[in-house]
């Protein structure tokens, strides 16, 4: 039996304005991290810059809030040096894309070990309502008071384009299904990104409106699951099946369509093509969200194999400490 809880994993009173989905998505981290077992004191929470880089003061493990778009790359420092650690690194969509694009793409790239939570409100939320590298065109704001002149990243195009093994979504009001891809997470080794679609109640109230309640969800959203086939709808009545190089809504038990046309997920396939296309469906050209974990495929990782490379190098040395290598050259006592 489990011997820890969500109470094991708190601390101090979350200040987050009230109805913040940063108030939602704590409360699931810290009931995963009971459930999925792992000491408090086994684990590291790593923040940056903004509204969601707070969390580490309301989670009772080692933490660190550091410097704005630093987070990727101080979580990184924190499991080479500490691979026993589990790591989660808590960021915003401007935290993250933004000044810290680079510490990203490089962390996807080379698959560091660790669980990014990707808080996306498509806004700057803490320092009050500038457009985010995840707003979309046309966007209105304090820094774009006619409307952005450029397109968003899309932060799953950017996880797979950077070579990302994992990819998981999720609504931060649905508690279970990203207590779901938490646990996922956790057990996936190597760079496990969960994008988290949440709204900014002050600057961005409902930029996530057609998937934020239960019943908006079921029509408006997929969750998919390794194994399972691709429906969705109130009855699960709606299907995708391929077409082309593409894919396609269909009605099962209309035009000919059965179940047996409807494809299977498969998160653990090496080619991310289809899994890409489920990634980049939008309810803006007809597809529903896919939620869930999209994306789970293992390879070597980073901090492991720095670690191995380490002991390897070391074994083949006469010298194991700094006192050895000084005596591997000539000596001279000075008195």
């Amino acid at each position: 039996m489990n011997q820890y809880t969500a109470q094991d994993f708190k601390k101090g009173q979350p200040r987050w304005c009230p109805g913040c989905g940063d108030h939602f998505f704590l409360a699931n981290l810290q009931k995963a991290m009971g459930e999925i077992g792992i000491p408090p004191h086994k684990t590291a929470v790593i923040s940056g810059i903004g509204c969601s880089s707070r969390l580490p003061y309301y989670v009772s493990t080692y933490a660190m809030q550091t410097i704005h778009g630093r987070a990727a790359a101080i979580a990184t420092g924190v499991k080479v040096t500490n691979p026993e650690l589990t790591v989660w690194q808590v960021s915003g969509d401007g935290d993250a894309l933004a000044i810290g694009g680079n510490h990203f793409i490089h962390a996807m790239r080379r698959n560091v070990d660790l669980n990014i939570i990707l808080l996306n409100n498509r806004i700057y939320g803490l320092t009050k309502g500038q457009y985010s590298p995840t707003s979309p065109r046309g966007f209105v704001s304090k820094s774009s008071p006619f409307g952005t002149t450029e397109d968003p990243f899309r932060p799953a195009e950017l996880c797979f384009g950077a070579r990302g093994k994992f990819f998981a979504r999720s609504v931060a009001t649905d508690n279970n299904a990203t207590m779901e891809i938490l646990k996922a997470a956790q057990q996936h080794k190597g760079a496990a990104v969960c994008e988290i679609l949440q709204n900014c109640v002050i600057f961005n109230d409902g930029c996530h409106d057609s998937v934020y309640s239960t019943g908006s969800r079921k029509t408006n959203s997929i969750h998919v699951r390794h194994g399972e086939p691709l429906v969705f709808g109130k009855d699960n009545e709606f299907g995708l099946i391929q077409e082309g190089f593409g894919l396609k809504v269909v009605t099962i038990g209309q035009d000919g369509y059965t179940m047996d046309d409807i494809l299977v997920h498969d998160a653990h396939c090496e080619d991310d093509t289809l899994q890409l296309k489920l990634a980049m469906m939008s309810n803006e050209n007809g597809f529903p969200i896919a939620l869930g974990v999209i994306r789970d495929v293992e390879a070597p990782t980073y901090d492991a194999a720095v670690n191995e490379q380490i002991e390897e190098v070391k074994a083949k040395k006469h010298y194991h400490n700094f006192m050895e290598l000084l005596e591997t050259n000539d000596i001279w006592e000075v008195k």
